[in-house]
């Protein structure tokens, strides 16, 4: 029988990276016929696959043509907004988005949001805490790794945090067309849902801030033109959706697996708390070792040579930074998790023109998280068995990590 890679395998899904070595040694570039995808594995190809002009981000496209519901009307605002994510995008329209939103999102924006991650991290902290002494069960995940970064990059959009859940329930149905979802039901049905919710909310945020303009991200988008070109409303409202999306769900991820594999190597966690400056590697390593982007999705413009295999005009293309993260050509030892790691040239946040505008962002929240639990809770350790992992290719996290912090 003819071995085929499937992430929809539960046990794969939990622990591809037996599956991602094999492939790197025996099968670099794999067509995998229960994905009905190429399936890029070694560091230097998921390189090539990040800088080939060939190979195109825009997977919506050729996807939307050939989709039952789009050719129903059915999922009109998901094609409408999510062709403005820029992810989505190929030069010269990505070109030009990303050199307009760079307007808006400066190293100083970045910066300046320190003191306000700072608290939310406190008043988190002191929240599991509260819970501990009640007798209640904390969830890491619901109760830290999630509302941390979602409060962060709704603060800087300028949403009001109150509206937090309802923005949780649009983004989780948004998650399951972004992450390639490989069981969930009715996936396009729900993303629909939560877009155009999303986009009405946004829509209405847009048109007050156009009245009374204030210091925050919406602002800026309204205010950000080139050569006298603006962005349009829809491409404001999808790159707001984006950030609402992207600027939680990977970070939520990120912190939630860096702690799960610093609690799985608790001498790490102990190097950690007894020096809490490795915060930075240590942000490094999380990011190396399961990060919370597992896979670039392309799809082929023009016939490809890559490995020895004909990667054809059209077929969609998985390049898995997750296996190259851990290529033993590329990094000693890669399957030890070690926060003083130095080289660490992982490719998580992707690698040229695409390279993630939010990393800066992320890193921040991550070290500054990292750094305070440290220090206030020591002693924090993992309380139930095995996680579940979300149903993604694309999204790598757990749904849920309760623990016991004192």
């Amino acid at each position: 029988m003819t071995y085929a890679f499937d992430l929809g395998n539960p046990a794969t899904n939990a622990n591809p990276f037996p599956e991602f070595a094999r492939l790197r040694a025996e099968d670099p570039v794999h067509w995998s016929s229960a994905m009905k995808a190429w399936i890029i594995t070694r560091h230097a190809d998921v390189k090539q696959v990040a800088l080939n002009r060939q190979i195109s981000a825009d997977r919506l496209t050729p996807f939307f043509k050939t989709n039952a519901e789009y050719q129903r009307g059915s999922i009109d605002s998901l094609v409408r907004y999510l062709n403005h994510w820029m992810v989505f995008r190929d030069p010269p329209d990505h070109t030009r988005l990303r050199r307009l939103f760079n307007k808006a999102f400066t190293p100083t924006s970045v910066s300046n949001l320190r003191p306000g991650i700072e608290g939310i991290v406190a008043h988190l902290i002191d929240g599991m805490e509260a819970k501990a002494r009640r007798g209640e069960t904390v969830d890491y995940i619901a109760d830290f790794a999630y509302p941390l970064p979602a409060s962060v990059i709704m603060d800087l959009l300028g949403v009001p945090r109150a509206d937090l859940e309802r923005v949780k329930i649009w983004s989780d149905d948004i998650a399951l067309f972004i992450g390639t979802a490989q069981v969930a039901g009715n996936k396009y049905l729900r993303a629909e849902a939560g877009a155009k919710a999303m986009a009405d909310y946004f829509l209405g945020l847009i048109a007050a801030r156009t009245a009374e303009p204030r210091d925050d991200m919406i602002s800026n988008l309204l205010l950000a033109r080139d050569d006298r070109e603006a962005l349009t409303t829809d491409e404001i409202i999808g790159t707001c959706i984006l950030l609402l999306f992207a600027g939680h769900e990977t970070t939520t991820n990120l912190i939630g697996n860096g702690f799960l594999y610093a609690m799985r190597n608790r001498d790490q966690w102990e190097r950690l708390v007894s020096d809490t400056s490795l915060a930075e590697s240590a942000v490094e390593e999380f990011l190396r070792y399961d990060g919370p982007s597992g896979a670039l999705a392309r799809v082929a413009g023009a016939d490809i040579e890559m490995g020895g295999r004909t990667i054809r005009q059209g077929q969609r293309v998985f390049a898995f930074m997750n296996a190259a993260n851990r290529d033993p050509e590329a990094f000693a030892d890669p399957e030890r998790f070690d926060i003083g790691r130095e080289p660490n040239a992982h490719l998580t946040f992707g690698h040229g023109i695409h390279f993630c505008l939010g990393a800066p962002l992320a890193r921040l929240e991550a070290q500054i998280a990292t750094t305070r639990l440290a220090e206030r809770l020591p002693g924090i350790r993992l309380s139930g068995g095995d996680p579940e992992w979300h149903d993604s290719l694309i999204l790598r996290g757990v749904k849920r990590l309760p623990v016991q912090l004192f």
